[in-house]
């Protein structure tokens, strides 16, 4: 038994004492009831688990939760699918996802969302060359599987919230 403090979506939790084999995604689900971290394949190959991690410096990356213990993220400051909307409202991303009806059976939609969420973070602080923003949005949501949409609705949403606010993401 380990024990675990870790931030979720700005709120602290802990300490808790946890299985040393307990993952991050068990954790998530079944101690606190954030189900909207999925578990897909098991293996961190689909990423459809995948969460925000956010480091001290303001920067931020994606790990998954199904095969990482929830002991890992100890002393972590992580973000969910359920810290995107703010009081009741959905984020820009949220809703270009919507729009563009990037999902389909939506199991995959949170690792997407968050994968879209730090790629426009990292678009924010250094912006991008509008020639080279298809290949940047292909390589961020590269890895990430989805056995409905095809990507490309994925693909188009993050493109267009870019697009929206090109001062902020483009050079």
């Amino acid at each position: 038994m380990t024990v675990l403090n870790v931030t979720i979506n700005g709120r602290g939790y802990g300490p808790t004492e946890v299985r040393d084999e307990l993952t991050m995604n068990d954790y998530l689900r079944e101690y606190l009831g954030l189900t909207g971290t999925k578990f897909g394949c098991g293996a961190a190959q689909c990423l459809s688990c995948a969460v925000i991690v956010d480091n001290p410096d303001g920067t931020s990356y994606t790990s998954p939760t199904c095969i990482v213990p929830a002991v890992r993220f100890d002393g972590k400051s992580i973000r969910t699918v359920e810290g995107h909307a703010k009081n009741g409202e959905l984020s820009v991303l949220q809703k270009a996802f919507i729009e563009h009806f990037a999902f389909q059976c939506g199991y995959c939609t949170a690792g997407f969302l968050n994968e879209s969420q730090v790629l426009l973070e990292r678009l924010a602080r250094k912006r991008v060359a509008r020639a080279e923003l298809e290949k940047t949005i292909a390589e961020a949501l590269d890895g990430h599987l989805c056995r409905c949409t095809g990507y490309i609705k994925y693909h188009e949403a993050v493109r267009d919230v870019i697009l929206a606010d090109p001062q902020r993401y483009l050079a």
